[in-house]
């Protein structure tokens, strides 16, 4: 493919409304199998803008516009965000926990968290050994932080101290920080991965409903729940709602960062653009209309590869039912499932302008047959 174009210049389409609509989604406590509520602030922002919704019986909520028509599109992203269960709670009233999803626990110590019990969210921290006890002792080793020594403080010192707070096993925890600017653009944040592909898909809606297009399909806006876990909304929504084509966006690697192999994945760069995929769930033919649109907008990508899934949604649109032709549009982001998650703004908006316009290039009449 012959390289894009000079990038063209537009005004910002993250408006005031966007920019809080963001924040307030962002900071959110969104749990795998606890996502509701995320997705009532996600649908509320989204109803304007779509002629109908529906939600599964899992929490995936879809909204649709122009539902009459026969041919279906896709566009998705996933609203859960990793977090931790409360798996046992000792004599002393420490909390020990189990992962929902892949939370890194290095990262854990020292963090400050919500349990959500029965009685609300109430606020814990991570505690660790102080670095004068692990280094009291020159021949000991100095411990590595793991699920099973890990533990919350809640200021309750009994388990009875604990469960008076609505504490039980079975409650979820969340870190408490929450979305932030920092310089040149850059936002930070937990759960980028992926409310920031809500955040875009719903802008897309935005820009459909505003600049009054009129689209020759059924367009389903999907934000499913359970991806972090096996990608088990997207399996659930794509058999009902058996789609002739999915857009999936989510998240990448930024692999500018240290301790990052650019040999084993790839060359990406927050700034410099989206980043489609090549790999075996991704078809062929829509992700050439994805770049032929990027080069006409003037949208440069940063292509990337997977050697069998791509371990995203993708997956689960392109093997259902008969099979349904899906193309994955990442976005590069540093420092994946931690608290400080960090993307650029340009790629955000990049991304919504690649979506906006692949959709107005697609109609039921598209070829996408290989033969």
């Amino acid at each position: 493919m012959a390289k894009a174009k000079k990038e063209k210049k537009s005004e910002s389409i993250l408006t005031e409304k966007s920019h809080a609509f963001m924040r307030n989604y962002l900071n959110t406590p969104s749990p795998v199998g606890f996502e509701s509520g995320g997705q009532r602030v996600w649908l509320d922002y989204l109803k304007p803008y779509v002629d109908t919704h529906f939600v599964d019986p899992y929490g995936t909520v879809v909204g649709v516009i122009n539902p009459d028509a026969p041919f279906k599109v896709v566009i998705e992203a996933h609203a859960d965000e990793i977090s931790w269960f409360v798996n046992y709670i000792n004599a002393e009233g420490l909390i020990y926990l189990k992962r929902n999803g892949g939370v890194d626990h290095q990262i854990a110590p020292s963090q400050r968290v919500f349990i959500h019990g029965k009685k609300g969210p109430v606020k814990a921290v991570f505690g660790w050994p102080a670095i004068h006890t692990r280094l009291s002792n020159p021949d000991q080793k100095e411990p590595a932080a793991k699920v099973d020594n890990l533990f919350l403080d809640s200021g309750a010192r009994s388990k009875k101290e604990v469960e008076d707070l609505g504490i039980h096993v079975g409650a979820v925890v969340t870190y408490q920080d929450g979305f932030d600017e920092l310089a040149n653009d850059y936002y930070v944040a937990r759960a980028f991965d992926n409310r920031i592909g809500g955040v875009m898909i719903a802008e897309v809606a935005r820009l459909l409903k505003e600049n009054k297009k009129k689209l020759p399909y059924a367009l389903y806006v999907v934000n499913a729940v359970q991806e972090e876990i096996g990608l088990r909304g997207a399996e659930m929504i794509a058999r009902r709602i058996k789609p002739d084509i999915a857009i999936i966006t989510d998240v990448t690697h930024d692999t500018s960062t240290p301790m990052i192999s650019k040999i084993i994945e790839g060359d990406v760069v927050c700034g410099k653009g989206p980043s489609p995929t090549y790999g075996p769930a991704v078809h062929n033919k829509l992700l050439a209309i994805v770049q032929e649109v990027a080069e006409k907008s003037g949208i440069p990508l940063q292509m990337r590869t997977v050697s069998r899934s791509t371990g995203t949604d993708t997956d689960s649109f392109a093997y259902a039912n008969d099979g349904c032709p899906s193309v994955l549009i990442s976005i590069p982001l540093r420092y994946m499932h931690t608290t400080v998650e960090m993307l650029h703004k340009n790629d955000i908006e990049q991304t919504i302008r690649l979506m906006y316009e692949t959709l107005l290039t697609l109609t039921p009449k598209t070829n996408l047959k290989y033969l």
